[in-house]
C-alpha cells in the first residue's frame, strides 16, 4: 500500500515522496528573470524532503504573466536563471518542475498586497489582456479584453513549444501546463468565458481544441520519457461554466494527447460561484479520485491538505497520486521532515540533505531542543 513517503515513479522520472510544492506566484521576477530570491525557496523546499519542486506558473509570453513581477520564459536569456533553480534542486535531492502558462484575461494586475486590482493597458506595467472573447471577467478585473485570432492562437501555441525546449533546456525533468484558476486554458474551456462560434468554441470539443493543439505543440520538443502534466480547471462551481463531467471527459481526451498525468483544481473563471468549498478541508480530493478512477490516469490533488494525516490518508485510500502544498509549503519549508516525524515515519531526517540529517541524528540534545513540539500521533507500526 503505498503512503504520502513512497516513491512515485512517472515515465523516466522517480520522485522520492508524493509530496508537491505547489507552483505559487512570487512577484519577485524582473523582466521575466528569477533570482537568487527563488534559488531560496526553491533550493530551502527541496532541502525540506519535497519530492517534486515548483516555482510558480512561468510565463510563456511577456503578456502571459499575472503582473510585470512575475517570472518568464519567452525568451533565452531566461534559461540561465532557472538553470541556478533546477540545479539547487537536484542537489537537495528533489525533481525540478515547471508549470508554463498564460493568464489571459486575468493579467496585468498589481501585487496582492498592493490591491490585486488589474492595470490599464496604458500603465507602464500594464497591457492589453487577451482571451477567447471580449469579455471582461468582473469584479476587479475591468479592462475590455482582446479577443484572440485564430493565428494568435497559433502564435501562442508556438510560443508553448519554445517554452518547453527552453525549460528543457534549463533542466528541468517535469512541465505542467496551467489550464486552471480562470487563465487563458481555463477560460478556453469555460462557457462562461468563451463564446466564440468558430472551430475554438460552442461545442465542449471545440472549447478543448486550445488545450489539445497547445499539448501537441509542447510534445513535439518536450521527451516522450520525462512527464507531461496538467492542471486542469475541472468545476467552475456555477450552472453556466464548466461542470465536472465535462472535466472528466476531457482528461480522458487529453490522455489521447499524451497527458501523463492530470493535476485537479478548479476552473475559477467566474467571481460568482454557488457554495464555494474553500474553508472545507480537502474539498478536491473526491473529484480527483473519480477522474482517477474512470480515465485511469494518475492524478495530484491540492487545496486544504496541510494536515500530514489527511494527505497521507489519500495517498493510502490510493484517491490520488500526489499531494500538491501552496500555503503550507510557505508556512512551513521543512513540512515534509515535521509529516514524517508526525507520522511516525523511522528517520524523517532522511528527508534532509545528509549533512543537515546527520547532526540531527546524532546531536539530539535535550528533549524538545530541536525545536520540534512532541509528535502529536504515535509511531506507524508498518
Amino acid at each position: 500500500m503505498p503512503n504520502l513517503f513512497s516513491t512515485f515513479t512517472l515515465k523516466s522520472i522517480t520522485i522520492r515522496n508524493r509530496i508537491v510544492m505547489s507552483p505559487m506566484t512570487m512577484y519577485r521576477a524582473l523582466d521575466g528573470h528569477t533570482s537568487d530570491y527563488h534559488v531560496m525557496l526553491a533550493g530551502s523546499r527541496a532541502a525540506g524532503g519535497f519530492g517534486l519542486v515548483f516555482l510558480e506558473q512561468i510565463a510563456i509570453l511577456p503578456d502571459g504573466r499575472t503582473g510585470s513581477c512575475c517570472a518568464g520564459i519567452w525568451d533565452d536569456g531566461h534559461i540561465e536563471g532557472l538553470a541556478r533553480v533546477t540545479r539547487m534542486i537536484k542537489e537537495m535531492g528533489a525533481v525540478p518542475a515547471i508549470q508554463l502558462g498564460h493568464t489571459g484575461r486575468k493579467g496585468s494586475e498589481k501585487k496582492p498586497w498592493d490591491g490585486k486590482t488589474q492595470l490599464p493597458p496604458d500603465h507602464p506595467d500594464g497591457w492589453q489582456v487577451r482571451g477567447p472573447s471580449a469579455i471582461t471577467y468582473g469584479g476587479r478585473y475591468t479592462y475590455p479584453v482582446q479577443e484572440l485570432s485564430v493565428p494568435e492562437i497559433r502564435e501562442i501555441h508556438h510560443a508553448y513549444a519554445a517554452a518547453a525546449r527552453r525549460a528543457l533546456a534549463a533542466g528541468f525533468e517535469w512541465l505542467e501546463m496551467h489550464f486552471a484558476h480562470g487563465y487563458l486554458g481555463a477560460s478556453f474551456f469555460s462557457p462562461i468565458a468563451n463564446q466564440r462560434r468558430d472551430s475554438y468554441g460552442n461545442s465542449l470539443e471545440n472549447r478543448l481544441r486550445f488545450h489539445r493543439e497547445a499539448m501537441d505543440a509542447v510534445r513535439t520538443v518536450w521527451p516522450e520519457n520525462l512527464p507531461l502534466t496538467m492542471r486542469l480547471g475541472s468545476d467552475d462551481l456555477h450552472p453556466d461554466g464548466i461542470q465536472f463531467n465535462d472535466a472528466v471527459w476531457a482528461v480522458a481526451e487529453l490522455r489521447k494527447h499524451g497527458l501523463d498525468l492530470a493535476d485537479i483544481s478548479l476552473g475559477l473563471n467566474t467571481d460568482a460561484m454557488v457554495n464555494p468549498p474553500f474553508n472545507e478541508e480537502a474539498f478536491m480530493v473526491e473529484r480527483a479520485a473519480r477522474v482517477r478512477r474512470e480515465v485511469g490516469i494518475p492524478v495530484g490533488v491540492s487545496w486544504n491538505l496541510g494536515v500530514p494525516r489527511v494527505a497521507d490518508q489519500v495517498i493510502r485510500d490510493e484517491q490520488a497520486d500526489l499531494i500538491f502544498l501552496g500555503r503550507p509549503a510557505l508556512a512551513n519549508p521543512h513540512w515534509p521532515v515535521w509529516a514524517a516525524r508526525e507520522l511516525g515515519q523511522k528517520d524523517p531526517y532522511s528527508l534532509m540533505p545528509e549533512d543537515w540529517s546527520w547532526w540531527l541524528r546524532s546531536r539530539r540534545g535535550s528533549a524538545g531542543s530541536e525545536g520540534w513540539p512532541p509528535a502529536e500521533y504515535p509511531r506507524d507500526p508498518a
